[in-house]
C-alpha cells in the first residue's frame, strides 16, 4: 500500500493494484476547479507510471460525485477575452484526454449527483459504476450553456436522439435510466454499493495487465476507422498480445487445468 499523498482537492492512494482517486470537496458537492483538474491529471500520469497500478478508480467525498464545474470560477471567467476563455477549456478537453489515453482501466464509481462536468467526468471514464439512487444529467442548458467538449464522448456512448435529449432537455436521470442509455455498467442497491464496487475494481486488477491495456488501446484506436481498417489494426495488436509474458502464463495455466481435468475424467471412468 501507498501512503496518502497530500494535495488541496483530492484524496490519492495505491492499495492491491487499484489507484483510488476521491474528489475531495464535500462542502462544494465536488465542483470542478482549474487546481482540482490540475490535481488529476498529475495523479493519472503517476498512475501510467506505476507498475503497481492495474486499475485506477475515481470516487466522490461526501454524497455526491460530483456537481460539475465550480459556478464562481466560472463566473470569474465571464469577462475574460476568447483566448484566455480557450486555455479554460482546454484544461478539462486535457483531463478527458488524459483518461482516454491512460493505459489502465478507469472506473467511475457514482454515488448521489453526476451532473455537467461530472458526468461529463463519469462519462470519460471506461467504466461507471452507479448507486441505485445515484443520478446524472446535463443541466448545462439551464445557464445557457452546452457540455461541449462532452459531447464528443457522449455520442460515441449514447443514440444521437437520447443525445440530443440528454443536452437538450437537461433532464436528471435516475441510475436505472442511465444504464438503459449506456451511460452506465453496473446498478448496485445503495447498501451494498461500496462492497460491491471494491470486489468489482479487485476483479478487474486480477486480470492480466497487458490484455486490459491493450483491449483498452484497441477499442478506441478504431474508434474512427472503417471496417477494414480496424480488422487490420485489430491484426496488429492480436499479435502484439501473444508476444506479452501475461498470455503465456495464461496459456500455460489453461492448458495445465485441462490436464488435470482430463486426468480428473479418465480416473473417474
Amino acid at each position: 500500500m501507498f501512503p496518502m499523498a497530500n494535495y488541496e482537492n483530492i484524496l490519492f492512494e495505491v492499495q492491491s493494484g487499484a489507484a483510488r482517486i476521491t474528489l475531495n470537496r464535500p462542502a462544494k458537492r465536488n465542483a470542478l476547479n482549474p487546481a482540482m483538474i490540475n490535481e488529476i491529471i498529475g495523479v493519472l500520469a503517476e498512475c501510467a507510471n506505476n507498475e503497481g497500478v492495474r486499475v485506477v478508480l475515481i470516487t466522490g467525498a461526501g454524497d455526491d460525485f460530483c456537481s460539475g464545474a465550480d459556478l464562481k470560477a466560472l463566473e470569474s471567467t465571464v469577462e475574460a477575452g476568447v483566448l484566455s476563455l480557450i486555455d479554460d477549456a482546454r484544461g478539462t478537453a486535457e483531463l478527458f484526454l488524459r483518461m482516454r489515453q491512460h493505459p489502465r482501466p478507469i472506473v467511475a464509481a457514482v454515488r448521489g449527483r453526476a451532473l455537467a462536468g461530472g458526468c461529463g467526468l463519469a462519462t470519460a471514464a471506461d467504466l461507471v459504476l452507479a448507486a441505485e439512487s445515484a443520478r446524472f444529467g446535463y443541466p448545462e442548458v439551464n445557464v445557457g450553456f452546452i457540455p461541449a467538449m462532452v459531447t464528443a464522448m457522449l455520442r460515441r456512448t449514447v443514440s444521437e436522439k437520447n443525445l440530443f435529449e440528454l443536452i437538450a432537455t437537461g433532464e436528471i436521470i435516475a441510475a436505472s435510466r442511465a444504464r438503459e442509455l449506456g451511460l452506465v455498467n453496473r446498478v448496485y442497491p445503495d447498501n451494498d454499493f461500496q462492497r460491491e464496487v471494491e470486489s468489482y475494481v479487485a476483479a478487474l486488477a486480477a486480470k492480466p495487465v497487458s490484455a486490459l491495456t491493450l483491449a483498452k488501446k484497441l477499442i478506441y484506436h478504431t474508434d474512427a476507422m472503417n471496417f477494414e481498417t480496424a480488422i487490420e489494426a485489430g491484426v496488429y495488436l492480436n499479435v502484439l498480445a501473444r508476444k506479452t509474458d501475461d498470455f503465456e502464463r495464461g496459456v500455460k495455466r489453461f492448458l495445465a487445468k485441462g490436464t488435470r481435468q482430463e486426468k480428473a475424467d479418465k480416473a473417474g471412468e
